[in-house]
Parts: C-alpha cells; structure tokens; sequence
C-alpha cells in the first residue's frame, strides 16, 4: 500500500487510482466541440430552429466547451436521448426522434473521424511512475468502453491500465455501481482506491461508492465543476508517491 500526496492533503494506504478519460487523460475538448456543432447542424437541417438550442444544452458556445456541459460528461446514450427530447418538441414521434438523433451522432461521428483525441501533456509519465511504484491503475469513463480501448491502444498505455470501463447503455456516473466494478475488477476494496476526474460525476460516484478520496483536476484551473473533491490539481503530477509501506520478511 502506499501514502499519495495532493497538496496539503495525504491519502493513506492507497492501492489503487481509478481515472475518467475525456478531460482528465485525454485533450479532448476540440474534439467534443465539434461533434457537438456538428450534431446541431444535421439535426437543424431536419428541425429548423434547433441548432442554438441543442449548442446551448451541449456547453458550447462559440470555440468555448463548458466542462459541466451536457457534451463534456454525459454518457453517449444520455446526449442522444436528451438530443431526442429537442426533436421530440417538435411534435416529432419519441422513437422517430430518438432514431434521428442517434444517427445524427453517428453521422457526425463518421465526419470528424475517430482517431483518439491527445494524451494531456506528461499523463503517460505519470502513469508509468504510479505502475513502478505499485499501484494498480484503471480507466473508469462516460465514454463508450471501445473508446476508452482505442485510446489506451492508440498511447500506448495497456502497459499501465489495468482495467479500461466505459458506458455501455448501461448505468452511468454518478452511479456507484461503475466504480464498484472497476474496483472488483482490479480486485481493491473502494476504501482504498482513488478517483480522478474533472466532473462533479466523478467525485459523486467515488464518495457513493465510499472510496479512499477524490482528486478533481482542471487543466485549464476552472474548478467549480468539481463539487466534492477532496483536492484539486491542475496537473497529473501533482500526484505524488510519498512512500512505500513493506511487510516484513520472515
């Protein structure tokens, strides 16, 4: 077990640091942004008046993304059903409007293309020093779990990532559930494992799943989205191993 400093705050006994993807491993705002416009268009072209409405529930506003937005933490399944809800108000049948949104995610998806989006700047580093120090890593994301798979393929970072969970249709954050699994996955008890995200769904899923801490990062230092976190960084190297607890030879 081992002793992991953020700031002025130290969490003890510590086996394992669960983190969320998009925002927090992955520089993927550019890349939401667009799937985001993108999305507005198809469906405005069918719903004429919808684009600044669903850009508004996205979080996007001009080149800016909100981190709280709709876009940033919700689940694939959560976008397009509140997506549906938009074209539903147009006097549009719910599972017409459900298929028309889902396609147009998938259609936009298809036009960006989905190579993974960049690794923040020193993550691979930081992962690979807490692996040699002993701690036993997972990705736990509102992203589907093929999403998460490419982009740990594509960085190369199978070699640190122990467990990679995404969401499937299934619950999603703030759920306890998915951070239960990757716990048993990794095979930790909750009370000794960490979370790193950059929403407030990450930090409520770890305290409901009763977990060791809650380390909220904002790369940009914007951090009222991160309601409940024990401490925040601004950096992944903020990190840091203090020290290693041996057992005792017999």
């Amino acid at each position: 077990m081992l002793d992991i400093k953020c700031g002025n705050l130290v969490f003890s006994n510590i086996e394992a640091i669960l983190f969320d993807k998009d925002g927090t491993l992955e520089d993927s705002k550019g890349y939401l942004r667009q799937l985001g416009q993108r999305v507005a268009k198809l469906v405005d072209a069918e719903f004429s008046g919808l684009e600044q409405p669903l850009l508004t529930a996205f979080g996007i506003d001009g080149d800016s993304l909100d981190p709280a937005g709709l876009i940033a933490v919700g689940s694939s399944s959560e976008t397009a059903i509140a997506t549906a809800a938009y074209i539903a108000q147009t006097g549009c049948s719910w599972f017409k409007s459900l298929a028309i949104a889902r396609q147009a995610f998938h259609s936009a998806e298809k036009h960006i293309g989905n190579i993974p989006c960049p690794i923040f700047a020193g993550a691979t580093e930081v992962l690979k020093n807490l692996t040699k120090a002993g701690l036993k890593l997972g990705i736990l994301s509102a992203a589907r779990t093929d999403e998460v798979r490419a982009f740990v393929k594509y960085h190369y970072l199978s070699d640190y990532i122990q467990v990679q969970i995404g969401v499937d249709g299934g619950p999603s954050k703030p759920d306890p559930i998915l951070f239960l699994q990757a716990c048993r996955s990794l095979g930790v008890e909750p009370g000794y494992t960490l979370m790193v995200g950059d929403s407030t769904g990450d930090m409520q899923m770890a305290l409901n799943a009763k977990a060791a801490g809650c380390i909220g990062i904002s790369w940009i230092k914007k951090f009222d989205n991160l309601i409940g976190a024990d401490v925040l960084i601004s950096r992944l190297d903020e990190i840091e191993v203090i020290n290693k607890q041996h057992l005792s030879l017999l």
